[in-house]
């Protein structure tokens, strides 16, 4: 029975993660051949600024409407919960065929259009298109550079005057890729394959869309001629830019006509080739350099640090192994360091049962990182899969529950010696950090909820998370805590005495632990700026590749900086050290959290309204306390195997 829950277990995981079939090379992305003259229907997804980041559907601004009603796309957990809407729109493309057509002519503008569409134009906010699940590019010229963009905006304010012009002309240019078919084609996999003929390749060729981009403009119509029109009549295309005497102003009573034009050009661009113009990240050569740089300063004084403290704990150890028992016992009279604290370095902590939950919820944590950037480094997950990413990290946070219930109750029974407690360990380890998110997530949610965003979460996934939480994460919880009951509980190499000893008073001794935090947040500081960036400016992150890396090595350096931070409190006669070892790693996170407020101040300076900042602020709180959690734990198992090692080394009477 237990084989196959792991089984099932391993099988979700991987349905999950693993790329579809004949697309490896781009997961979650089918190729699809279009004939010549075949119908394509571009998609809307929600509007989105980087002054507000709150997300708004499309529809909710005067715009035409599909002859056939909206329809929504299926979308799956991660999407809901970035706020994507993704609906039809009444954009159609005829593959191969260049036109200009008409779409609508609104009704005349009221106040409350007028305003919203000023608003929108004002706050930067930005239409996303996709067509073929490409998102629309547009470029601009600043500074004598090109600078690529995703969406196009809702209207714009030109310099030296205060009027509103609106977006109401579009100019499309779709890339196709011409397939010519093979000779012979395998199609699927398994029992189900079917084998194409060269007779049958011809009847496979079509056009492949490896390219989306668009020039928008504001032309303004005459709404009397414009009104005769059906939609998709042809119209006369349009220069762009056009003049500001003959652009549409946002105004009351105001009729806005609504046309877009499409040209298609062949290209080289190969199908699985077509992500590459929207993953390059600006400033490459400096990305690359600037992370290599890290890891060998990294590298080097981590090198250093760990040949030092080897020799000097192999020295000690050495000398008072060395000794007989009468010399050790003068030794322990005349001399000061570790060997002082033998009685006391296991004594139970305050707090402890706090700690065994942290510490189970930091392995849970780290775990689904690991995981996660493990098969995104691989290619498993691409921007193409929108929503993936985040839901893959959900579903292996959830399957991991039972790693975290284990690693709290065994510490737990280590501690405490009985197993007496263990479900209330398990209940509080399955509860903290999703609690502490739900309830940052539920004060974010209402917010947005006031200002009628698709941000905020639909009150049906609200009580779905609930229910995974409570129906999946919370009995895996509780089940690995149950095996952690049956398994022995780590042995302390010695003795505990009753009576406590005195620890000499020493100062700034937090001061050092959260200076300590400097050299691991010096290993991620360059990597966060790339992923501030693509979360918060609308670029793509796909560099997991270096943010493996990162993480690897920040796990090193964590470890590293707790055990040395650890052994120099004992070597103080300091035997408190249980949670000075997890805060010595964990403090990375208050550099996260600080360069986050420092990101929001310097680099986000276009971010407007209180809403807007709460938003920043609570999901960077709840990735700081995560990282906490996960540095911390790695800190902690650290510098716990190291005492235990330490002290079993030691010659005992």
């Amino acid at each position: 029975m237990v084989k196959g829950w792991v089984f099932s277990t391993l099988l979700v995981v991987f349905l999950v993660c693993a790329p579809p079939c004949g697309a490896f090379y781009l997961p979650g992305s089918y190729m699809h051949t279009y004939r010549q003259g075949e119908e394509i229907g571009a998609k809307v997804n929600s509007l989105t600024s980087i002054e507000t980041e709150l997300p708004f559907s499309y529809y909710s601004l005067p715009y035409c409407r599909p002859k056939d009603g909206i329809k929504k796309s299926a979308e799956n957990l991660g999407e809901l919960l970035m706020g994507d809407q993704i609906d039809n729109s009444p954009y159609r493309f005829r593959v191969n065929v260049n036109e200009s057509l008409y779409l609508c002519t609104t009704d005349p503008l009221g106040e409350t259009d007028v305003k919203l569409l000023k608003q929108r134009s004002h706050d930067l906010y930005q239409v996303n298109m996709i067509l073929d699940n490409l998102p629309v590019r547009r470029f601009t010229e600043q500074n004598g550079m090109t600078i690529q963009w995703t969406g196009y905006p809702v209207g714009y304010i030109p310099e030296g005057t205060t009027d509103v012009y609106v977006i109401n002309h579009l100019k499309f240019k779709v890339l196709v890729h011409k397939y010519e078919g093979g000779k012979v084609k395998v199609v699927g996999t398994g029992e189900g394959m079917e084998v194409i003929s060269e007779t049958d390749s011809d009847a496979n060729s079509g056009y492949e869309i490896v390219g989306f981009e668009v020039v928008p403009c504001s032309v303004k119509r005459d709404p009397k001629a414009m009104t005769k029109l059906n939609m998709y009549d042809k119209v006369d295309p349009v220069n762009c830019p056009v003049e500001l005497e003959k652009s549409q102003l946002i105004k009351e009573k105001e009729q806005i006509t609504f046309t877009y034009e499409v040209e298609f050009v062949n290209s080289d661009i190969r199908w699985p080739s077509r992500w590459d113009a929207y993953l390059k990240m600006e400033g490459s050569k400096i990305h690359w350099f600037s992370i290599m740089n890290s890891l060998m300063v990294i590298l080097f004084l981590a090198g250093i640090v760990f040949v030092i403290f080897l020799r000097t704990v192999r020295r000690d150890l050495t000398r008072y192994e060395e000794l007989d028992k009468e010399a050790q016992a003068q030794m322990n009279e005349e001399l000061s360091g570790w060997k002082l604290v033998v009685g006391d370095v296991f004594r139970e902590p305050t707090s402890s049962k706090l700690l065994c939950v942290m510490i189970g919820d930091g392995v849970q944590i780290l775990g689904m990182a690991i995981v996660t950037i493990f098969f995104a480094a691989f290619g498993f997950m691409s921007p193409a899969s929108r929503g993936m990413l985040l839901t893959g990290m959900i579903v292996l946070y959830m399957l991991l529950g039972i790693v975290a219930g284990y690693a709290a109750v065994r510490l737990w029974r280590t501690l405490k010696g009985t197993s007496e407690g263990w479900r209330s360990v398990s209940w509080s380890t399955a509860c903290f950090f999703p609690g502490v998110v739900f309830i940052v997530l539920t004060v974010l949610n209402f917010m947005l909820w006031t200002r009628n965003s698709t941000g905020a979460l639909p009150i049906s996934l609200f009580f779905g998370l609930l229910s995974l939480w409570f129906c999946v994460s919370v009995p895996l919880t509780l089940l690995g805590g149950f095996f952690g009951t049956r398994a022995e509980p780590i042995e302390f190499p010695v003795r505990t005495n009753q009576i406590p000893r005195e620890i000499p008073t020493k100062k700034y001794s937090w001061l050092f632990i959260l200076g300590a935090g400097t050299l691991p947040f010096g290993t991620l500081f360059i990597e966060l700026f790339f992923i501030l960036s693509s979360i918060w400016l609308g670029r793509f992150y796909y560099v997991f590749g270096f943010l493996l890396v990162v993480l690897l090595l920040l796990v090193v350096v964590c470890a590293e900086v707790s055990v040395v931070l650890t052994y120099m409190h004992l070597c103080a006669e300091d035997w408190r050290w249980w949670w000075k070892a997890f805060f010595a790693s964990g403090t990375v996170a208050l550099y996260v959290f600080l360069y986050s407020i420092n990101y929001l101040v310097f680099d986000l300076r276009s971010l407007s309204g209180p809403v807007s900042a709460m938003l920043y602020i609570g999901y960077s709180f709840i990735v700081s306390l995560a990282i906490m959690l996960a540095t911390g734990t790695v800190g902690f198992l650290t510098s716990f195997s190291f005492v235990h090692y330490l002290f079993s080394s030691v010659k005992i009477d």
